[in-house]
C-alpha cells in the first residue's frame, strides 16, 4: 500500500470514529492568553513566520496555538499537501508555536463548512485572540474595523455586507486572504462567539510566492526561495524530499477511479458536495480507464478549486448527510499533533479543559 492509500485508509478510520464522540465545549477560568491561528503551512514561510511573530510579540506570555487541517490531507482547494500534517506541524513548533492540534478535512468540504468547523474549533479552545493576515487594499480597512467592533460581516455575491447595520461595504469579490476573514465573521457570528476585539490583523508580507516555493520543491532546488521561508522549513523539507514523502499532487487515483466506475447514481449524488447533473455524467461517461479521462468526460466547465474537491471526494466518499453530523459534533475530539513542552501541553489542557484531548 503506498503512503498516500495509508494516509486516507488511517484517516477515514478517524473520521468515522469522531462520529461517535460529542463534543464537550467548557469555559475556562484559566489565565493563560491564548492566541490561536488557522492556516495550512503548506510550507511554512515567511508571511506565516511573520503573522505568528506579531501575535507572539504583542501577547508574550500567552499560549500560541495553530491549526493545521486536517484529515485526509488535501487542501481548502482540494489538491494534495506538499506535506502530512504531522511534519507540517513540526515545523510549526520549531519556529514558535507552542501546541498544534489537528483541523478539519478542508479538502472534501465547502468553503462555508469548513469556515463553520474551524470557527467552532476557535470556540472549543477557549480562543482569546485570532491572528489574520491580510491583503491591503481599498476599502478592506472598514471592513477590519467592523469585524473588530464585532459587527456580522459576510461575502455575498460581489458584494460585501455588515448583516448588523444593514449596509454594503463593498461590491465585487475579496481575494482569498480577505475573503476568508469576512467568512470566519459570518461563522462565528452564526455560533453566537462573541470575536470584538478579538482578532489581530497583520498586513501580508511582500515577497513570498507560494509557486515559486511549490517550484522549487518539485525541482528539489531552493536557490531562488531560499529567503521565502525559514530556514527550519528548507531543512525539513530537504530531508523529507530525501525519504521520498512529498505528497504534493499524488493521490489514490484507484479509490477514483473505483468509486466513479462502481458507485450508483443514488449513491454519487448523495456525496459531499455532489448533485444529479454531476453524478448523472460520471455514470454516462463509464468506463473511466484513468485519471486524465474520467477529468474531461466530467469536469468540463467547472472551476479548478471545485475541480479538484470532485477527486478529492471521490478519493474520500462520504455522504453528505453524514458531513453534516461531522460538522454538528466537530470539533467532538481535539488532536494534538505536536507540543513545545510539557509545560506547554498542561498549560493547553487547562485552559482548554476537554476531556476529548488526544496527542496525536
Amino acid at each position: 500500500m503506498s503512503q498516500v492509500s495509508s494516509i486516507l485508509k488511517r484517516d477515514m478510520e478517524l473520521f468515522y470514529n469522531d462520529l461517535e464522540c460529542d463534543c464537550k465545549i467548557s469555559d475556562s477560568t484559566c489565565d493563560t492568553i491564548l492566541v490561536s491561528d488557522f492556516t495550512e503551512y503548506n510550507p511554512l514561510h515567511n508571511g506565516h513566520f511573520h503573522c505568528m511573530k506579531t501575535a507572539k510579540s504583542m501577547f508574550p506570555k500567552s499560549l500560541f496555538v495553530a491549526i493545521v487541517p486536517g484529515l485526509f490531507e488535501r487542501s481548502g482547494r482540494g489538491i494534495p499537501y506538499i506535506l502530512p500534517r504531522e511534519i507540517r506541524a513540526e515545523i510549526a513548533i520549531s519556529v514558535g508555536a507552542d501546541i498544534v492540534v489537528e483541523g478539519p478535512p478542508m479538502g472534501i468540504m465547502g468553503s462555508g463548512q469548513y469556515s463553520l468547523c474551524l470557527c467552532k474549533m476557535f470556540q472549543a479552545l477557549n480562543t482569546d485572540y485570532i491572528p489574520r493576515g491580510y491583503k491591503a487594499v481599498e476599502g478592506m480597512d472598514e471592513i477590519l474595523d467592523r469585524i473588530n467592533m464585532g459587527h456580522h460581516i459576510a461575502s455575498k455575491p460581489y458584494k460585501i455586507v455588515d448583516k448588523t447595520t444593514k449596509e454594503t461595504l463593498m461590491e465585487g469579490k475579496l481575494e482569498e486572504d480577505n475573503y476568508v476573514i469576512t467568512s470566519f465573521s459570518n461563522s462565528l457570528s452564526k455560533i453566537g462567539f462573541d470575536y470584538a476585539d478579538k482578532f489581530i490583523f497583520v498586513k501580508r508580507i511582500e515577497g513570498v510566492s507560494g509557486t515559486l516555493i511549490r517550484e522549487s520543491i518539485l525541482q528539489d532546488n531552493f536557490e531562488g526561495v531560499v529567503d521565502m521561508m525559514p530556514q527550519k522549513t528548507i531543512e525539513v523539507l530537504k530531508r523529507e524530499i530525501r525519504k521520498g514523502s512529498i505528497i504534493y499532487g499524488i493521490r489514490d487515483v484507484e479509490k477514483i477511479l473505483d468509486t466513479a466506475n462502481n458507485y450508483s447514481f443514488e449513491e454519487l449524488s448523495n456525496l459531499n458536495l455532489f448533485n444529479d447533473k454531476l453524478a448523472g455524467k460520471i455514470i454516462e461517461n463509464r468506463h473511466h480507464d484513468n485519471l486524465e479521462s474520467l477529468e474531461n468526460s466530467i469536469l468540463q466547465g467547472f472551476s479548478s478549486h471545485f475541480h479538484q474537491r470532485v477527486l478529492s471526494i471521490l478519493e474520500n466518499p462520504i455522504p453528505k448527510k453524514t458531513i453534516s453530523t461531522y460538522i454538528d459534533r466537530y470539533p467532538a475530539n481535539i488532536r494534538v499533533l505536536d507540543y513545545k513542552n510539557e509545560d506547554s501541553l498542561e498549560k493547553f489542557k487547562e485552559k482548554v479543559n476537554n476531556e476529548n484531548i488526544i496527542h496525536y
